[in-house]
């Protein structure tokens, strides 16, 4: 997968490779996704106005994938660079400003540019794909979910949550108590000029043994990498997590059964991922989400000639960018898995010896 395009450029979008062939594929399929992730869709995330309606602009004939490279994307439409005229010459606290300029010596400062979010908009286009290849071709099920808003955590089951439960409301939390103290909070951290951040809880259910690689490229290794790449994360973890520091051996490890030739563990602190490689249970982690940089608050920072200055609070950003991030994250996981899945197929069913 390579993204392309910034966040006040002309559009933005996506170029898949490896796509097999003959796999059914229109934007009616990508749509839905985008439409989880684009702003303006609620109250509590940010008001810019885009309808990111896809485009695929090459991959596929009649309505079928071709195998050659899938091209797809998003035009810009809302464009208020003079939003962002401010930052022209000064660096924003705890956004990628002064790291950029400082490696490039140029950046694109209206809206962050190629650093903005709205990068993630060919991310979910590609993770549509890969969900739907995961879900016809191995019967496996993607979901992320908002668990844990600041200080206010719900009650989720890796195994139970459904996709319904998890967009029956604003903040995509499927513990419906919990999400309606999220929403809460939200707004206020909003009309006060800030932020906040929270954890995302992501499953693939129903993936087979044997997905993975041992040593550099393990399962839970390319997870991280994947989910540390998505904009304002700042934390991993898989079934126990840190959590299973204090466990011991014991308690920790997963008792393995068998019956009617299904191998299974009776507990799942691995989080399904053992030595790199699925192990057929439930594949469950965490992301940690900061909360968002930009704040309506004046802030301490440094212009482009190295001066000490002030930078207003001004922009158009979410409070909290965790119910947008849920389609992120589970792009991200499809986007994984499928590259696993085909490895996988291609290791292990080779043609048979001639004779």
């Amino acid at each position: 997968m390579t993204t392309w395009g910034e966040s006040h450029g002309g559009g933005v979008g996506v170029v898949i490779d490896g796509c097999p062939p003959r796999i059914p594929l229109t934007e009616s399929d990508i749509q839905p996704d985008l439409d989880r992730r684009r702003p303006g869709q609620s109250r509590i995330v940010t008001p810019r106005k885009e309808m990111d309606e896809v485009r695929i602009l090459s991959g596929t004939f009649d309505g079928l994938t071709l195998g050659t490279p899938i091209s797809m994307m998003v035009q810009n439409k809302d464009h208020r660079p003079e939003a962002y005229s401010e930052m022209a010459t000064k660096f924003r606290p705890s956004h990628a400003d002064y790291t950029y300029h400082a490696k490039y010596g140029i950046r694109n400062w209206q809206g962050g540019g190629r650093t903005s979010a709205r990068e993630t908009i060919g991310r979910v286009a590609a993770g549509a794909v890969a969900k739907k290849i995961l879900k016809e071709f191995f019967g496996v099920e993607v979901l992320a979910c908002v668990e844990t808003v600041q200080d206010i955590h719900a009650s989720v089951d890796p195994e139970e949550f459904t996709a319904e439960a998890v967009e029956s409301n604003i903040v995509r939390c499927p513990d419906a108590a919990r999400a309606e103290m999220m929403i809460e909070r939200i707004e206020e951290v909003r009309a006060a000029g800030d932020s906040i951040g929270g954890i995302i809880l992501g499953v693939a259910r129903e993936v087979p043994v044997g997905w993975g690689a041992p040593v550099f490229d393990r399962l839970e290794a390319d997870l991280a990498k994947a989910m540390m790449s998505l904009p304002a994360t700042k934390g991993f973890e898989i079934g126990s997590g840190f959590g299973g520091t204090r466990l011991t051996g014991l308690q920790h490890n997963d008792p393995i059964r068998s019956e009617d030739g299904r191998v299974f563990t009776t507990s799942n602190h691995s989080g399904g991922v053992v030595g790199g490689i699925s192990n057929g249970e439930t594949i469950f982690f965490r992301v940690a989400f900061k909360p968002v940089a930009t704040v309506m608050h004046s802030q301490k920072t440094i212009d482009v000639n190295l001066e000490n200055t002030e930078l207003k609070g001004r922009g158009r950003h979410d409070p909290c960018v965790l119910p947008r991030a849920v389609p992120m994250v589970e792009a991200m996981t499809a986007m994984v898995l499928a590259d696993h899945a085909l490895r996988h197929h291609a290791q292990n069913n080779l043609p048979p010896r001639p004779e």
